[in-house]
């Protein structure tokens, strides 16, 4: 990518310039879906006259539509995210065990990993930094993803070692009938507790 390529990438659009609230409620026209992109346009620049704004900062045609075109494509990926997280919710179950547990753990792994992305890409091409609260909460998830593993981690050990120690018990009894010795029974317990 050519320096002058790489200088207009990093330009923020009009939109992105405009002031909080304008830009707020253009967003709000847009998850509305209730305007045509038209009628938001001119609603919006309409709302640029009353802020007293100059006349270079409305927003053409092709420039809002690519910027819808942004949000919709953004939109398509949170919502396809939120359907795919509450099929396999719904389809595993509110307690998931083992390797659905695990499955999901990694599940929202990339999800987290997704949406890291999608920042990263969204401030590198208005040109601004990751906000700290948002940050912060990614943090948040992937500290709460590490310990649900740890504690998945640690269930799963202690049922393996309660099925363990069934197993041995169980062998012990077998093993006493046909007339082991009590230290083979005891080496044989001491095998199959190794195990867990």
């Amino acid at each position: 990518m050519s320096i002058v390529n790489r200088s207009a990438s990093n330009r923020k659009s009009k939109i992105d310039l405009l002031p909080d609230e304008i830009r707020q409620t253009l967003n709000a026209f847009i998850r509305s879906g209730n305007m045509t992109q038209k009628d938001i346009r001119l609603a919006v620049n309409e709302m640029i006259d009353d802020a007293g704004l100059p006349e270079d900062v409305k927003i053409s045609r092709t420039g809002f539509n690519r910027y819808a075109k942004r949000m919709e494509e953004m939109g398509q990926r949170l919502k396809q995210s939120r359907e795919v997280a509450e099929v396999w919710t719904t389809k595993l179950g509110e307690a998931p065990t083992s390797d659905v547990g695990k499955l999901l753990q990694e599940f929202v792994r990339t999800m987290a990993f997704e949406t890291s992305m999608t920042m990263m890409e969204s401030a590198a091409e208005d040109g601004e930094v990751i906000p700290p609260k948002a940050l912060a909460q990614l943090a948040l998830v992937i500290q709460r993803i590490e310990q649900a593993s740890m504690v998945s981690h640690k269930v799963e050990k202690e049922i393996r070692a309660a099925f363990a120690a069934e197993v041995a018990d169980a062998t012990e009894a077998i093993v006493k009938q046909a007339g082991v010795t009590a230290e083979t029974i005891q080496d044989i317990k001491k095998g199959i507790l190794g195990i867990a």
